[in-house]
C-alpha cells in the first residue's frame, strides 16, 4: 500500500497508483493523437483552403498544455492535489464539449486551446501525487511501471481515431474524449485521497512563486538542458503537427497512416527502455550526446536524399524511424540532467520544464509544419538544423565537455553559466 507519511492519509493500493497516474498522462496523448487521422475530415468540415491550418488543431492544443503547467504546481502546492485535480478534468470535460459543438474553425481553436490548459494538470499532478505517497526506489519504481502503461497511448490512439472514424464522423473522436475526462473524474473523485496535508501547503503568493522559478531556471545545467529539449522536442511535434498529411496524402496509405504511426511511437518506447537499461553504465551524457549527435547526421543524410531526388516511403519511413528512435535516448536523458540540480526546488523546475518543452516547441514545431509544401525536406530538413543548435547549446553548457564525466562541481542556487 501507498501512504503519505505517519500522519495518517487514506491508502491507495499501488497497482491502483500505477494505474491512475499511467491513465492521467495518457489523457494527454490520447488528446493529441487521436486527432491526427481526423484532421483532413476537420479541415473539410470546416472549408480550410490551406491544408496546412489544420495542424493548428494539435499546436494549439500543446501551447496551452505547455503554459498552463507554470500555474498548477503553485495552485496544487496552495489548495491541494485533489481539488485542482478535479476542477481540472472538470475544464477539460467543458472544453471537450465546447469542441463539439463548435461552428467555427476559430471556435474550435479556442477550445482545444482551453482543452491543453485543464489537461496540464494531469502531468503536473499526477507526478505530485507519486511523490506525496511514495518515495526512493519505490517512487522510481511506480513511476516507471505507469510510464510503460502510458506508452501505450501515443501507439494505439491514431488507430482508436481510425475506428471511430469508420463508424462515424470527427465529432465523435471528441466524444471519446469526453468520455476519457468523465471517466478519469469519476475515478479520481471516488478513488483518490488528497495526498497533501493541510499543514504541508504553501500559501498561494505571485512574488515568492516567480523567484522561485527565477532561481530554478537560471542555473547552468538546468537551463542548458531546457532550452536544449525545447529544441529537440520541437522535432517530435513537427513530425506529430505532419505526419497525417505527409504519410496518408504524399505517400498515400490513406487508413493504414496510423499502423505506420504506431510503429514510430512503438520505437520510441523500445528506445526507452533501452536507455533504462543502459543509462546506469554508461551515463546519461554519453549515451545523450552520442544520440544528438546520430540524430543529426541521419536528419541531415534525410535532407540531402531528398534533396537528390531519392525520397519513396521507405527510405522516408527507415531514416525517421531511426531519427526518432535516437529521440527517445535525448528526450529522457536530457529531462533528468534538467532535474539534476533542482533540489527543494524540484516542483517548479518540473513545472518549467515541461511548460518551456511545450510552448517553445509547439511555436517552432508549427512553424516547421506551417513549411510543408508536399515534400518532407522542411520536417528533415528543420530537424537537423535543430539537432545542431542544440548541440550547440550543450557544448556551451558543458563548457566543452561533451561525453564528459556524470559528475560536475555543484553551483550555489541561481548560478548562471
Amino acid at each position: 500500500m501507498a501512504q503519505a507519511d505517519s500522519r495518517s492519509h487514506p491508502v491507495i493500493a499501488i497497482p491502483e497508483l500505477i494505474a491512475m497516474v499511467a491513465s492521467l498522462m495518457a489523457l494527454n496523448a490520447l488528446s493529441i493523437d487521436i486527432m491526427l487521422p481526423a484532421l483532413p475530415d476537420i479541415g473539410e468540415a470546416f472549408e480550410l483552403t490551406d491544408p496546412n491550418r489544420r495542424q493548428l488543431v494539435v499546436i494549439v492544443y500543446l501551447f496551452g498544455f505547455g503554459l498552463a503547467q507554470l500555474v498548477y504546481g503553485p495552485l496544487a502546492d496552495s489548495y491541494g492535489r485533489k481539488g485542482v485535480l478535479l476542477s481540472a478534468l472538470g475544464g477539460f470535460m467543458a472544453a471537450t464539449l465546447l469542441c463539439i459543438i463548435a461552428p467555427t474553425f476559430l471556435t474550435l481553436l479556442i477550445a482545444r486551446t482551453l482543452q491543453g490548459v485543464a489537461a496540464a494538470a494531469t502531468r503536473v499532478i499526477a507526478m505530485a501525487v507519486v511523490r506525496d505517497l511514495v518515495h526512493g526506489r519505490r517512487m522510481a519504481r511506480v513511476i516507471s511501471l505507469a510510464m510503460t502503461v502510458f506508452m501505450a497511448a501515443p501507439i494505439l490512439a491514431p488507430s482508436l481515431g481510425q475506428l471511430i472514424l469508420f463508424g462515424g464522423e470527427w465529432h465523435w473522436i471528441f466524444g471519446a474524449l469526453l468520455a476519457a475526462g468523465a471517466g478519469l473524474f469519476i475515478w479520481i473523485f471516488t478513488r483518490l485521497p488528497e495526498t497533501l496535508a493541510a499543514e504541508d501547503r504553501s500559501e498561494f503568493r505571485l512574488m515568492p512563486i516567480l523567484k522561485n522559478y527565477a532561481i530554478a531556471c537560471s542555473h547552468r545545467i538546468t537551463l542548458g538542458y531546457m532550452l536544449a529539449s525545447s529544441l529537440i522536442f520541437a522535432a517530435l511535434f513537427s513530425f506529430i503537427a505532419t505526419s497525417e498529411q505527409i504519410m496518408a496524402q504524399q505517400y498515400s496509405l490513406g487508413a493504414v497512416f496510423p499502423l505506420a504511426f504506431a510503429g514510430i511511437a512503438g520505437g520510441l518506447s523500445i528506445s526507452n527502455f533501452i536507455n533504462a537499461r543502459m543509462v546506469e553504465q554508461v551515463g546519461q551524457r554519453r549515451l545523450s550526446h552520442g544520440a544528438l549527435i546520430l540524430f543529426i547526421l541521419i536528419s541531415g543524410g534525410h535532407a540531402l536524399l531528398i534533396s537528390a531526388g531519392i525520397d519513396g516511403f521507405w527510405v522516408f519511413y527507415s531514416l525517421l524511424f531511426a531519427a526518432m528512435f535516437l529521440f527517445g535516448m535525448i528526450g529522457a536523458n536530457f529531462s533528468s540532467l534538467v532535474m539534476e540540480p533542482a533540489g527543494k526546488r524540484a516542483g517548479v523546475t518540473s513545472a518549467a520544464y515541461g511548460a518551456a518543452t511545450s510552448t517553445i516547441s509547439a511555436v517552432i514545431g508549427g512553424f516547421i509544419g506551417a513549411a510543408y509544401a508536399g515534400t518532407a525536406f522542411p520536417l528533415v530538413f528543420g530537424d537537423a538544423i535543430l539537432g545542431v543548435l542544440a548541440l550547440l547549446i550543450i557544448f556551451a553548457t558543458e563548457r566543452g565537455k561533451l561525453f564528459g564525466a556524470e559528475e560536475y562541481e555543484d553551483e550555489e542556487d541561481g548560478a548562471a553559466a
